[in-house]
């Protein structure tokens, strides 16, 4: 919980010095197009990547097997599209890592591994 507080005071002031550098070197109205642009393309790419990983996860429910991987990497496509419809640079790259499916792929068997240990660890309990 303390990583989130200073995240959520850091990242803001990193956001704004880089508009402010950006809107320096390639001037304001540009910063602002890239800001909607990014924001589009996130949305754009979200959808299509939430429909794969929709796709796969029907696949493994007809295989009788429970989609593990493709629901932590709906909710990975989710988190990076909403960070990439925020506006800001560094946002939108952690945005963009989480929809690219080879990065994507690495989060979400790091997050399942991490699970994993959680249960294991009696840290975690679920019902069958």
């Amino acid at each position: 919980m303390r990583w989130f507080l200073l995240a959520l005071l850091i990242i803001p002031a990193l956001e704004i010095g880089v508009f402010i550098w950006l809107g320096d070197y390639i001037g304001p109205w540009s910063v602002v197009l890239l800001i909607i642009l990014t924001g589009f393309a996130g949305v754009s790419l979200a959808r299509h990547q939430g429909y794969e990983t929709l796709l796969e996860a029907r696949k493994l429910i007809a295989q009788r097997q429970v989609p593990t991987l493709p629901i932590i990497a709906a909710v990975c496509i989710f988190i990076g599209a909403a960070l990439l419809i925020v506006p800001g640079f560094i946002t939108d790259l952690i945005g963009l890592l989480l929809l690219m499916p080879f990065t994507r792929r690495l989060f979400s068997y790091w997050v399942y591994r991490f699970i994993e240990k959680k249960i294991n660890k009696g840290n975690i309990i679920y019902y069958d």
